[in-house]
């Protein structure tokens, strides 16, 4: 168990254990028990940087677990140790304001919600301030941003020149970054930052496409990360199930963006990035046999007749692919995982209050049961036994809860802006 820890430390992290969500000082206290995953997750790391220079995107890892399984608390241990490892760490929770089939909306909470090592404040401003002009990844970074390879409109190409020359010109700085960020920014102002270092003529600026700008951001912040110096970027996708309640335009559209970020979608890479997406157990079952999605999305996609609807069949088809055959099952707890976390458990509650608690006779059950309801059971009971020393107890386990996969439009009502630059 860590070190350097305070009994209000300990104290908080009990109580996040109690309402079910542990925060980070309870993960790090606990730790993971999920040793295949977290080896895997590591091989990832350890490649990223690698594939990128050779312009190519890690594959994700996709986790499949029951509620309460601890696929919530595994994500927030990669993040612990990506962050460790020097990488910049998003955490995304799928929701009615951030829907998968959206990458814009997606892209503004990755970037909201950005973990950078060693420093606190707006990510992308901090990651701005550590790019510095003269040095190699630099100019690695600003020849790729350029060449045609990259993909990027000229629009990322002339911010990058204006926030290397127009240092002095805060108020330009500002909204470049703010633009970086996922924020709109006008071409004429872009335009005339060009005319004040006489570079007007060499860029065409256009309008982009929602969908096209939002997948540039990614690109775009992900190769800055690398050229500020850190090792890459971790999203780290949770509750991906709710695509479930999706309309099945749009669970298939989910699909394909699952696909993207997983890296199956050949010849859309997004070097520097690696993902780790979480999912219930039950979905394949549930959705992709039950609503009939592996053959109505694709099927359904391909009668619009148009060559984006197919190629958007194809990448549908990959993500459900990949739910359905390469989800990585998280380990149910066993006999040693259980007695190594009550363990644990048992010393952060004695160091949170200062006593020794008791023992606590293992309930009869089997080992189906989620590792977040022993964890409560645990609690709660040294909680009981604490305040009310001698009584007698009786803990009732808690039902699994099961996700609903019942369609809701309103999860759907989170669309895009309709203009990102003007």
């Amino acid at each position: 168990m860590g070190t350097g820890y305070q009994a209000i430390d300990y104290q908080r992290a009990l109580e996040a254990l109690r309402s079910g969500v542990p925060n980070r000082d309870a993960v790090n206290m606990l730790g993971s028990t999920q040793r295949n995953a977290e080896a895997l997750f590591l091989e990832r790391l350890a490649t990223v940087a690698t594939a990128a220079q050779e312009g190519k995107q890690v594959q994700g890892l996709l986790l499949e677990g029951g509620f309460g399984a601890g696929k919530s608390h595994l994500l927030d241990y990669f993040e612990h140790a990506a962050v460790a490892e020097n990488f910049v760490c998003s955490r995304v929770v799928i929701s009615k304001e951030t829907p998968l089939f959206d990458p814009a909306k997606m892209f503004i909470s990755a970037i909201e919600g950005a973990v950078v090592p060693s420093l606190s404040g707006e990510a992308v401003r901090e990651i701005a301030l550590r790019l510095q002009p003269n040095t190699r990844k630099y100019a690695e970074f600003f020849e790729w941003a350029n060449g045609p390879a990259s993909g990027l409109s000229d629009l990322f190409k002339s911010t990058i020149l204006l926030h290397d020359k127009l240092g002095n010109d805060p108020e330009m700085v500002e909204d470049i970054r703010n633009f970086w960020s996922g924020e709109r920014i006008a071409v004429s102002r872009v335009r005339q930052g060009l005319k004040q270092i006489g570079c007007a003529e060499e860029y065409t600026l256009k309008t982009v496409k929602i969908k096209d700008l939002a997948i540039q951001r990614f690109l775009f912040a992900a190769r800055m990360i690398l050229a500020a110096g850190y090792s890459g970027w971790v999203l780290l996708i949770d509750e991906v199930e709710l695509a479930g309640r999706y309309s099945l335009l749009q669970r298939g559209r989910s699909y394909a963006e699952l696909a993207r970020w997983m890296g199956r979608i050949e010849g859309e890479a997004c070097p520097g990035i690696t993902a780790v997406a979480a999912i219930t157990d039950d979905f394949s079952a549930a959705v992709l046999e039950g609503k009939r999605d592996k053959v109505m999305v694709g099927t359904r996609f391909r009668a619009k007749g148009t060559d984006e609807y197919t190629t958007l069949a194809g990448r549908a088809e990959t993500g459900m692919r990949l739910i359905e055959r390469e989800a990585l099952s998280l380990q149910k707890p066993d006999e040693a995982t259980l007695a190594h976390t009550y363990q644990r458990l048992k010393e952060m509650h004695a160091k949170a209050y200062g006593w020794d608690p008791p023992e606590i006779p293992t309930a009869a059950g089997t080992m189906s049961r989620s590792m977040r309801s022993y964890v409560r059971r645990w609690v709660n009971e040294w909680d009981l036994r604490r305040l009310y020393p001698g009584a007698e107890l009786s803990t009732e386990v808690e039902e699994e809860i099961r996700p609903s996969y019942e369609e809701d439009d309103t999860l759907e009502r989170a669309a895009s802006e309709p203009a990102l630059i003007e």
